[in-house]
């Protein structure tokens, strides 16, 4: 089994308009309601995909009532912690001229939540997969990756942990089976800015040599690279077709790749992991089935 963790789920509440003028009333030209969160996201296009995963987390308030439907709507199993107090944040995003994104804060998680919430992952056995991504809410522990890995170290579990910072270093010391920086966030973690392909792949190494197992790196118009657990380096282009999103698109490519390696091909799940982020970017939600089936055809 697969399970997902989004610690701070929302309702990303997106509003097309013209033009934006601050101090005046603004009208919508059309409004769309997605649930979501990095987590969630994840198993969305694993369900897409026809692969089933169980979604953890924390939810709070009406709002996270709603979450909770959506994404059983969505076919995907919900095992969330139900919080007494607070509600579940609700994002805007904005779209006109620019792009505008105004992210709630999200609900306090009591250590009483959190605990049931490891109640939960102790129900993980040897062979399945865990999924942490995303950032973490302030009421939480700075090291609580660390603390899921660690409670968990004694099982064959696979852990892909997708995070930025202290979060994704921290825990490569548990050899995550795979980790998923994008460029950018490659050079964040070293204090570099990189450049050339040369230096995605130095520091892809360097992050193997710290104990991740498989990196996993995309590059917006450039593709993805993977350097696998075998030392073997793989390179994938990047699809073509019109950019309308980028919310949620890496998560779409991790989902992908865990999708595609269930044959243990790297190649394989490198090119679907590749499709599908491009099917959520060229699409005003997460990708589709339809679409991410041509994009593979051009890979």
């Amino acid at each position: 089994m697969i399970y997902t963790v989004t610690f701070n789920p929302a309702i990303d509440y997106v509003i097309r308009t013209d033009e934006v003028k601050l101090g005046s009333v603004n009208r919508a030209v059309s409004e769309e309601i997605y649930f979501g969160g990095k987590g969630i996201n994840v198993s969305a296009v694993l369900a897409e995909l026809g692969v089933k995963s169980k979604a953890l987390g924390f939810i709070a308030g009406f709002t996270g009532e709603a979450i909770e439907q959506g994404v059983k709507d969505m076919g995907i199993d919900a095992d969330f912690v139900k919080l007494h107090e607070g509600s579940s944040r609700i994002n805007i995003k904005l779209k006109a001229a620019e792009e505008t994104e105004i992210n709630g804060q999200g609900p306090h998680i009591e250590e009483k939540a959190l605990d049931k919430l490891f109640t939960k992952l102790e129900e993980l056995r040897d062979g399945d997969t865990l999924i942490l991504a995303g950032s973490i809410p302030s009421s939480l522990p700075p090291d609580i990756y660390e603390k899921i890995l660690s409670s968990l170290s004694g099982k064959d579990i696979r852990f892909v942990v997708d995070a930025t910072s202290d979060l994704l270093l921290n825990v490569l010391k548990y050899r995550p089976f795979l980790i998923k920086p994008n460029n950018h966030e490659l050079g964040e973690l070293f204090g570099v800015e990189i450049v050339t392909d040369d230096d995605t792949i130095g520091y892809a190494v360097k992050l193997q040599t710290m104990g991740a197992r498989n990196v996993l790196v995309s590059m917006a118009g450039k593709g993805a690279l993977l350097l696998d657990e075998k030392g073997k380096l793989h390179r994938c282009g990047a699809c073509m077709g019109e950019l309308k999103n980028s919310v949620g698109a890496g998560d779409s490519m991790l989902a992908g790749f865990i999708a595609g390696f269930s044959n243990g091909d790297y190649s394989y799940a490198l090119k679907l992991g590749t499709a599908c982020g491009g099917a959520t970017a060229f699409s005003d939600g997460l990708a589709k089935r339809s679409l991410i089936d041509e994009l593979m055809k051009q890979l």
